[in-house]
This record gives structure tokens, C-alpha cells and sequence, in this order.
């Protein structure tokens, strides 16, 4: 895992892409938030926001 987040900072860095950086953490946090509240009573109200 680790391995894959270096070689994906050397590709941003050497390609100046780093305004994928906020659309990744983005997309992280939005499917921990769908695995943490898997069967939770907060379930329908995450579902909402997609």
C-alpha cells in the first residue's frame, strides 16, 4: 500500500497533477463514510448525499 502511494506522489510531482490530490481524498473519505456506516442507523442518511 505504501508502495502504491509513492509511486502515485511521484507521478503527481513529476506530471504537476496535483489537483487530483483533493479529488482522491475526496473519494477516500466518502467510501470510508459508506463503510463505516454500513448498517448503521445513519445508513439512509449517508445514501442521501449520493
Amino acid at each position: 500500500m505504501m508502495d502504491f502511494l509513492a509511486e502515485l506522489w511521484r507521478f503527481m510531482r513529476a506530471r504537476k497533477k496535483f489537483w487530483l490530490l483533493p479529488i482522491l481524498i475526496m473519494m477516500v473519505v466518502f467510501g470510508g463514510l459508506v463503510v463505516l456506516t454500513k448498517g448503521t442507523v445513519f445508513a439512509p442518511f449517508i445514501y442521501t448525499l449520493f
